[in-house]
């Protein structure tokens, strides 16, 4: 196990996490405020702390991201990518675990475009017969 600052980037979505993780007492800071400050909703929390959980280092490392661009969601996927790639660059021995929860693979998922003639990527205008 390494004791210095381990980084990583997690995306999901059009969302980018800037990941460090360094030994400590389990404070998770994002953009500068608190975990809770920052994602306001329990959900996004309990999907953050996932990897921690697993691996049982959610009291044994301070977390510091920088998430940018996308929406909460998007955000704290992008997060939970960034801190499961940290933890395997600290102990490989975690990866096996987070990759059966997949948690090391990133989600290829994003917006349809919208097509011309359309209103939506898939929703047509109303059509009348005459």
């Amino acid at each position: 196990m390494k004791d210095v600052n381990t980084y990583a980037t997690g995306r999901r979505k059009s969302s980018v996490a800037r990941v460090w993780l360094t030994p400590g007492s389990g404070k998770i800071e994002v953009n500068g405020k608190p975990l809770l400050d920052y994602f306001k909703r329990e959900v996004l929390k309990m999907v953050i702390e996932q990897p921690l959980n697993m691996t049982e280092a959610l009291d044994k490392y301070d977390i510091f991201a920088s998430v940018k661009g996308g929406g909460l969601s998007g955000q704290a996927g992008a997060l939970l990518l960034g801190i499961s790639r940290a933890l395997v660059k600290v102990d490989e021995g975690f990866r096996s675990n987070l990759h059966k929860a997949g948690f090391l693979t990133r989600d290829p998922r994003m917006v349809e475009r919208k097509k011309y003639g359309q209103p939506k990527a898939r929703k047509r205008f109303q059509f009348s017969k005459r």
